[in-house]
Order: C-alpha cells, then structure tokens, then sequence
C-alpha cells in the first residue's frame, strides 16, 4: 500500500434515498435541488470525486444533471455513469468532451453495460456492444479518427472539434462479476469497480482481473463501492444500521430489490448470497453489514464501525490493490458529513491520476 487513494462519495440521483431504508420520504427524492446538495455536499466535506448515477426507470436525467452541476463546483471531480445501451457513441463522445470542459477537466465515465430502454440482449452481445463502445469513445475522446468495422457500428468519422481538456479519453470505471464483465472490463475499462465482498473474494477477484487484462496487454486499477455508518463508537453505529431497518417491510423490500434493472445479474446475486450467509445480526464478517441488501439491489453491505474501525477496513482494503472507493450512507448528505469530520481526515486521498 502505497501513495493516496481516491475517496469519492454518490449522489442519490436514481431515488436512493432514505432515513428509514424502504419507506420513501418525498423530502429524499431525486430531484435536481436534493442531489446537488448531496453533490455540494461532498465537495465541502472534501470528498475527491463524486458518482453520478444512472438509471432508466428512476430518479432524473444523469448527462443533464452532470452538466448542470458542472458549473457549480469548483474542486470535485465527476464520475458520471453512462448507460451504454441508450447512447449512440459519436453524440456520447461529444457528450463527455463538453462536460469535461465545462468542469475543467475533471470528469470520469461510469460504464454501464445496459439494455436499450424497451428490449433485452443476452449478455454475450450486450458485453461485446459494451467492449466496441468503449474502443469507440477511447478512440474519439484521445481524438483520432476512426474507420470501426463492428458487429453494433459501423462509423468512418473524424473526432469531434470539441475535445476533452487534457486531449485524452477520461477514465473510464467499470463493474460486473459475470465472465462476459470480467472480459470487457480487461479489453477496455482502466479502473475496475466492484461490490462489497468477503476480503479473500476481493483478492481473488483483483487476481483474476489483473491476470486477464495482462492477457490484452492492459493494466487496471481497482476500486470498491461500498456504503458506509460511521459513528464515535461501534454500539452507535451498529445503533444507527438496525435504525436504517427499523420501518422495513419485508415484501416491500423484496419489491424493491426486484425493481431495479440488474436485479438478475451476477453482481447482484452475489450480494443475495452474502446476506443468507452472514449471522443473524447480519455481519458477513468483521465490521462488513450486509442488511443495507435487504431494500436495495446492487450494492448491498456496509462497512459499519467507529471511526478506527472504518479506517482499518479501508486500509485493508488498500493493502490488497484497491486504489479507489466509491463510499455512501443513508442519508446521503448527512452521512457525507460524519465520514467527511470523522475517518476522510486521517486517510492520505486524492484523485486517481
């Protein structure tokens, strides 16, 4: 474990809010004043960079919303989630390169390996679209003509005029457990993202990811999104994560885990798996809470503790080559605040250069 590590927060942009995890409260909800106070939020605390999320079916627009708020922060970076199946890549790369340069150069693309809102593609083809629309945009964002040849596009075109600050295609960060993720993420993303996990899971999958991108020439980095209930001692935050639950319905919950559009992915069904095989009190293992799980798909455990606690979890996670966390908590501003005054001071951070 070496150097500074990037610690970014997430703005609730996809109707992920809450005080009570399933009852939804009309004061949470996505709406461009709520997540831009999340987003500021963060910046204030001290917070590298910030996840914009996106989701067809919930919550607003999240490309709007990123060049909105682009010229309302002044240090944060952005990492805005793109879904690959609603986007023409050409108009996307002009998308990216603008919001770039309305944020000063300080934007990073989330890929999402999505359907077209309406349809549904096995997840061979929807990997390989994923895998050309990433060597499309690299190829167009570092601003070299292209002559793609492919089973999803066929484009010859120049770059567009309008290209990032730097000249180059910004990082792109990427998740999925499936084997088609696991091979798109070697072929084309540069920072890997993955859900929480038992730490042996963490270290064998950064094995496997590193071994295959070796295999294409790449090198990755790796990051872990992860939520988060920090409090001044254990019994408090284990206090505030039972509270989180306290209203929760258990079909409604299940409503909402099957909501979500990834409901049925590798990814997700991993997170199903921890939760039957943590105890009782819902601890996989040491100061990882996988209850968060219970009224949320995708990620779904939290790192819960005092602050020392936390910090060691996130140094143990460094020391196995996780360069980047991508860290949240309910509610999202509020807890922002007390990682920000109690554990983002004593971890040595800075954005992924």
């Amino acid at each position: 474990m070496s150097g500074a590590c990037e610690i970014s927060w997430f703005s609730a942009l996809c109707d992920d809010d809450y005080e009570f995890l399933g009852i939804p409260d009309p004061a949470l909800r996505s709406s461009w004043e709520h997540c831009r106070d999340i987003v500021l939020q963060a910046e204030s605390g001290g917070f590298d960079n910030i996840l914009l999320p996106s989701g067809y079916a919930l919550g607003i627009d999240t490309t709007a919303f990123a060049a909105a708020i682009a010229t309302l922060v002044r240090r944060i970076r952005l990492l805005m989630a793109v879904r690959i199946g609603e986007s023409w890549p050409p108009q996307l790369a002009r998308q990216i390169a603008t919001i770039d340069r309305i944020l000063g150069g300080r934007l990073a693309v989330n890929i999402i390996s999505s359907d077209l809102p309406g349809e549904t593609l096995a997840s061979g083809p929807r990997y390989a679209r994923t895998i050309e629309a990433m060597a499309i945009l690299r190829a167009l964002l570092d601003g070299k003509p292209i002559d793609h040849d492919g089973d999803f596009w066929k484009l010859k075109l120049d770059p567009p005029r309008v290209s990032t600050v730097s000249g180059r295609c910004p990082q792109f960060y990427f998740g999925g457990l499936s084997e088609d993720a696991r091979e798109a993420a070697a072929q084309g993303c540069d920072v890997y993202l993955m859900w929480p996990d038992r730490m042996e899971a963490v270290r064998d999958t950064i094995a496997d990811l590193r071994t295959r991108a070796t295999r294409h020439g790449r090198t990755l980095r790796f990051g872990y999104r992860v939520h988060v209930v920090v409090r001044e001692t254990e019994a408090e935050a284990r206090a505030a994560a039972d509270r989180l639950l306290s209203r929760l319905d258990e079909a409604a919950g299940a409503a909402i885990r099957a909501k979500s559009l990834d409901s049925q992915s590798a990814g997700v069904r991993r997170q199903a798996e921890l939760r039957e095989a943590a105890g009782n009190e819902g601890y996989v293992e040491d100061n990882l809470w996988t209850g968060i799980g219970r009224a949320r798909s995708g990620c779904g455990a939290a790192i819960v503790g005092d602050p020392d606690q936390v910090l060691a979890k996130l140094q143990a996670y460094r020391a196995e080559g996780i360069e980047a966390f991508i860290l949240s908590g309910y509610p999202h501003a509020a807890e922002a605040d007390l990682f920000a005054r109690h554990v983002l001071p004593r971890i040595d951070h800075g954005p992924l250069g």
